[in-house]
């Protein structure tokens, strides 16, 4: 009874002790920051739901921290309080902020560590994978992995990214042919899977010396790749938000992710052992040619096979599967879809690769002359796809970069105007959607879709993602650091060089074999009384819907990318 009359007694000061927690949790501890007006007990997520229900209802989250900006007034970041759901989540709006979370530091010597909102996607990319692991075990992998993503090992794959982008003509000729709809999601995803995949009787190989058949008919697919596309497909949002998740995740997802996550270790496993074997084999009777792989990167050196080693280099495997296939897919439906709508553009980087390979437009003649001696060359002056690629992944970055700022470090970021925001137990957040959309950098052409912006600065590779190249607008030439669709500094992508190469050679085979023509969202508008499409004032196509992304892991067009193609006058068989 004694007790009971104690713990009675308690009760108001346990009460004012936890109001006085959540005041400051809500109030006082990122009153600094700019943020929308927080709820003592939701702190913004009931305000965040709201920003949510307004718009399309699977736009993905970027589209809606880019509302919240607006509503801010545009500050250079801004906070979000959706404890307990996770940590507070710092958005970091204008490239000058983000630089510094990106760069290295004494405190953090290889950038800011990555969030452990990452360890969602372990069944796709692995608890181990190079995407987020910290310190020197990431120095370590990056290390090893390095040479598989040299430049000039990289050219030596343009033979393996003709013979895949040769499967993938072969179907949009087919389509061609059928005038059917179709989803270019599907033909470019399996494209890229391809390549990422390249047999080992081919000269190089990416990823793992295995030839997958992702572009063949689903029931000659190999199985791995069936079941990565079902892996994926799996983190497809059912509700309002896009990619924002609470933390409760659906059930049945999370059981499908199970089952299909620890089937393609399985597969992934048995084919680290076989390799292993084979490479042991090899090196005996032979001397074995070494490969550049990734598969063959984590097992060099390597004497003994064991759990571990498997487990990690599967891992790795997994990783280099996501995002060697990830980005160029996108990337080749945004511009795919953006080529079709803006004449403009589309006419001029036809001229320039009449100008490069000769006025045939036939892939052959492109793939003849990019396997010639002088290859290399032509990819270099391919400016205006470069200025397209560039320009696409401006608008339609694929994902950002979440960090995690420890408690009591201290760190801070300066902001444009001078004043200075504590980071301290935040996750941090690169957005990269609203970065390359700043009107302070891109002007009021900032959500045009304008190639043209980067003639004379076309340049995509890894030596552009430096911390020291960060100048200031206003000399007509856009900051380095505005533009980062592949992160920068230390942890900047390690594969960006292998997605320009394959972008720019399988644009060289299309663009000016095929006239792609959209279909449901984002749809031309045609002249009710000539049937033309209606231009607007930006000398573009006007639609008939918006065409946004959606969040499947990452960034991608909302409805698979839904086309019809038709040959252009005078295209011949391949």
């Amino acid at each position: 009874m004694m007790l009971l009359n104690v713990l009675l007694a308690s009760l108001p000061f346990v009460a004012i002790y936890l109001y006085q927690t959540l005041r400051y949790l809500r109030k006082k501890q990122y009153a600094e920051w700019p943020q929308l007006p927080p709820s003592l007990l939701w702190g913004h997520m009931k305000i965040l739901h709201e920003f949510i229900e307004r718009g399309e209802s699977k736009r993905h989250f970027d589209i809606v921290l880019s509302e919240v900006r607006e509503s801010l007034g545009n500050p250079p970041a801004f906070m979000l309080d959706v404890r307990p759901a996770q940590r507070a989540l710092g958005v970091i709006c204008t490239h000058e902020v983000a630089e510094q979370v990106s760069k290295n530091t004494k405190s953090f010597p290889y950038s800011m560590a990555k969030s452990p909102t990452y360890a969602a996607f372990d069944h796709l990319l692995g608890p181990s994978s190079i995407v987020s692991a910290q310190g020197e075990e990431w120095k370590g992998l990056r290390r090893r992995f390095n040479p598989g993503f040299a430049p000039q090992h990289l050219l030596s794959l343009l033979p393996c990214i003709l013979d895949r982008s040769w499967r993938f003509l072969e179907n949009l000729d087919a389509h061609a042919r059928a005038r059917d709809e179709f989803t270019l999601d599907e033909l470019c995803i399996n494209l890229t899977f391809d390549i990422i995949d390249i047999q080992p009787d081919k000269p190089g190989a990416v990823t793992m010396d295995e030839d997958f058949h992702a572009q063949l008919p689903k029931d000659q697919q190999g199985e791995i790749a069936g079941l990565y596309r079902q892996l994926v497909t799996s983190y497809s949002p059912g509700s309002r938000g896009g990619s924002f998740r609470w933390g409760i995740g659906d059930f049945q997802k999370r059981r499908r992710r199970n089952a299909l996550g620890g089937r393609i270790d399985a597969l992934l496993k048995d084919l680290i052992r076989r390799k292993f074997a084979e490479k042991a084999q090899s090196e005996k009777t032979t001397g074995g040619k070494k490969s550049r792989s990734v598969l063959a990167l984590s097992l060099q050196g390597i004497e003994e096979l064991t759990p571990q080693i498997v487990d990690q280099t599967c891992d790795q495997l997994k990783s280099f599967l996501f995002a060697g296939h990830d980005t160029t897919s996108i990337l080749l439906q945004w511009a795919f879809y953006e080529l079709s709508r803006t004449p403009r553009a589309l006419n001029a980087i036809r001229t320039e690769l009449d100008q490069i390979f000769g006025p045939d437009p036939s892939p052959s003649v492109v793939r003849d002359s990019l396997l010639s001696d002088h290859g290399d060359q032509l990819i270099r002056r391919m400016s205006y796809v470069s200025a397209v690629i560039k320009e696409t992944l401006r608008l339609y970055p694929p994902s950002g970069s979440a960090r995690l700022e420890p408690p009591g470090t201290g760190f801070r970021v300066t902001l444009p105007e001078g004043n200075s925001l504590c980071l301290d137990n935040a996750i941090v957040y690169i957005c990269e959607t609203i970065i390359q959309r700043d009107e302070a950098v891109y002007g009021p052409t900032k959500d045009e879709f304008m190639p043209e912006r980067w003639l004379g600065d076309t340049d995509t590779s890894m030596e552009t993602n430096v911390d020291s190249s960060n100048e200031k607008p206003g000399s007509g030439r856009i900051p380095a650091s505005a533009w980062r669709p592949f992160e920068r500094g230390p942890r900047n992508c390690i594969g960006q060089e292998l997605a320009n190469l394959e972008a720019r050679t399988i644009l060289a085979c299309t663009v000016r074999r095929y006239d792609f023509s959209k279909v449901g969202l984002g749809e031309v508008a045609r002249d009710s009384t000539s049937g033309e499409p209606i231009v607007n004032s930006k000398g573009q196509y006007e639609v008939q819907s918006r065409l946004f992304n959606t969040a499947q892991v990452t960034a991608k067009p909302m409805d698979g990318t839904r086309m019809r193609v038709s040959f252009t006058p005078g295209a011949s068989e391949l």
